[in-house]
């Protein structure tokens, strides 16, 4: 029998480690090729991860709750094939990992955020990273209290220490102190909490609510945010959609909603202004040659996920509505795989789904736009004519984009959203799907 070891996959862009959720396994049992083994979670999303290959199930090397690097081995299976020893430490399988999918991207970072252990604590290249980008010593680092396995510092604990750091509520760098020989008694880290009087119910937030929270936290904290905002008139593509809808949801079985026509408006005018098509490294620049469009969807339990229409320009109208028909009713039903919510470089968000008529929307990082689209709503709007101005009703739509505006100026901004606007208003009527 063959030892083969079970990996724990890449999940992402900026992805390191992720958490063990559940094994729908144990060790004995029979496991086929593509059959669901455990269940993980990163701060984008929850996943099933598969077997390449069928075996027996002989060793789970983590536990449920454990965080385990990516590329590391989680498991080994026995099956057919020639054997496989392993001696050697499998840091090495991450790094080759790494450098292989994103090389261009991620490996400068494997030289610098390669894990630490300083004393007897581990440090996650993503907690390395945040301390390096904030300027914490390795002697401050390890004076954070971690809340994770053998007290671990995980990136909630660091977030919150910069939080409170920032407002002075947290002791001063070990730097900054009286000389080490100096012997000092250490203070505690002190949090805010809300009043909790009155008549009131606390319910601790579920997992990935946490992790949405401090991908949002991070996301204000790296790039300064700027939001600009258009009107659009939807009248004509109202219009169309009426009139074909019906034909179309007959002969496709599917039905088209206005995220496909959005997408393709916005595929073009990243095509015009690739500036918007990037993400930052440092004091780099990476321009995406790929059009990736995510798309913010809702998920029962309140919480968001982005699935990635991958190559959106390639795509025709009919192309788009199946993939993002599919997209969002398997993200409902958390049936999306990891490569379905990875590799996204621009982010749609529809709040007029929820009655909104404009918003504000958050950076989903790395990316450095993301566009907000408003409810479709009948007003009285002046339209110039050749006899003169008229009053009409319209079916309008206000249109805002947030942007690094550590990369994207005002310019850029306005002129990419405009013309993502003239796209809509400009949609030909006359097509056929």
């Amino acid at each position: 029998m063959a030892q083969k070891e079970l990996i724990m996959p890449k999940m992402g862009e900026s992805i390191m480690e992720a958490t063990i959720l559940k094994w729908l396994k144990k060790e004995g049992d029979t496991v086929s090729v593509d059959e669901a083994v455990l269940e993980i979670a990163t701060d984008k999303v929850d996943s099933e991860v598969p077997s390449p290959f069928a075996g027996t199930l002989t060793k789970i090397l983590f536990k449920e709750g454990d965080v385990v690097q990516i590329g590391k081995a989680i498991a080994i299976l026995d099956g057919d094939g020639s054997v496989t020893t392993k001696t050697a430490a499998p840091e090495p399988a991450v790094k080759t990992e790494v450098v292989v999918e994103t090389p261009k991207v991620v490996a400068p970072v494997v030289q610098t955020e390669v894990p630490v252990v300083a004393g007897d604590r581990f440090y996650s290249p993503l907690v390395l990273n945040i301390a390096r980008e904030e300027g914490i010593s390795m002697a401050e680092l390890e004076r954070i209290p971690g809340t994770g396995k053998d007290n671990r510092v995980t990136k909630g604990d660091i977030l919150n220490y910069v939080q409170n750091r920032g407002a002075g509520t947290t002791q001063a760098p070990v730097e900054q102190q009286a000389p080490v020989t100096q012997t000092k008694t250490e203070e505690p880290v002190i949090v805010k909490t809300a009043s909790v009087s009155g008549n009131v119910e606390i319910r601790e937030m579920d997992r990935m609510r946490k992790l949405i929270a401090d991908h949002m936290v991070m996301s204000k904290r790296v790039s300064p945010h700027v939001t600009s905002y258009v009107e659009v008139d939807m009248t004509p593509i109202v219009e169309w959609r009426n009139r074909i809808k019906g034909k179309f949801e007959q002969r496709e079985g599917q039905k088209i909603t206005y995220t496909p026509i959005f997408i393709e408006a916005i595929a073009k005018a990243i095509k015009d202004f690739p500036g918007i098509n990037i993400s930052v490294d440092g004091n780099n620049i990476i321009y995406k040659k790929d059009i990736n469009i995510g798309m913010a969807a809702a998920l029962p339990s309140g919480n968001l996920i982005v699935p990635v229409i991958k190559n959106a320009d390639r795509m025709n109208m009919v192309g788009l509505t199946m993939v993002v028909n599919d997209l969002a009713n398997r993200a409902r039903a958390n049936k999306l795989k990891p490569e379905e919510i990875q590799d996204g470089t621009f982010t749609l968000t529809n709040v007029g789904s929820f009655g909104s008529l404009m918003g504000t929307p958050i950076i989903n990082q790395p990316q450095v736009a993301i566009m907000a689209v408003g409810a479709i709503k009948k007003r009285p709007v002046v339209l110039e004519t050749t006899q003169g101005d008229v009053i009409a009703i319209r079916h309008m739509m206000f249109m805002s984009m947030s942007y690094d505006h550590r990369v994207v100026d005002g310019m850029l901004g306005g002129s990419f959203l405009k013309r993502v606007a003239d796209y809509l208003e400009g949609f030909d009527t006359e097509r056929e799907l």
